[in-house]
């Protein structure tokens, strides 16, 4: 199965940009629905933005207009384009994928990255 590796976390002052990337390894990422994810401490993981395998996208509303996902097959990685970035962002990404369930929710994601911090302060 694939396996995930993310990066591009760091602090950052509020307003200001990243970019995460999430280099995927073994199976390509045209084969999987793949999402980013965040967990802020004390609070649940939730979705910020998925791509099916035929590459539609869907972003939360709390990140809309402000985040983007893409991804390019040739280089076999994820990103997530975060721009005006606020103080509530600050959480750990993740990236996940998997084969049968395109959603913006956690629950179903087969395979999962470790997470790459961000912190906007």
């Amino acid at each position: 199965h694939v396996q995930l590796v993310e990066s591009g976390g760091g602090l950052v002052q509020p307003g200001g940009s990243l970019r995460l990337s999430c280099a995927a390894s073994r199976e390509s990422v045209s084969s999987y629905h793949m999402g980013w994810f965040r967990q802020a401490p004390g609070k649940e993981r939730e979705g910020v933005a998925s791509i099916a395998n035929v590459g539609l996208t869907t972003v939360a509303d709390s990140v809309k207009g402000r985040f983007a996902i893409s991804r390019d097959i040739a280089k076999n990685t994820l990103y997530l384009q975060m721009n005006s970035l606020k103080p509530e962002d600050t959480a750990m990404y993740y990236c996940a994928a998997d084969r049968r369930r395109w959603a913006l929710t956690p629950s179903g994601y087969d395979y999962w990255g470790q997470g790459t911090q961000v912190t906007v302060s």
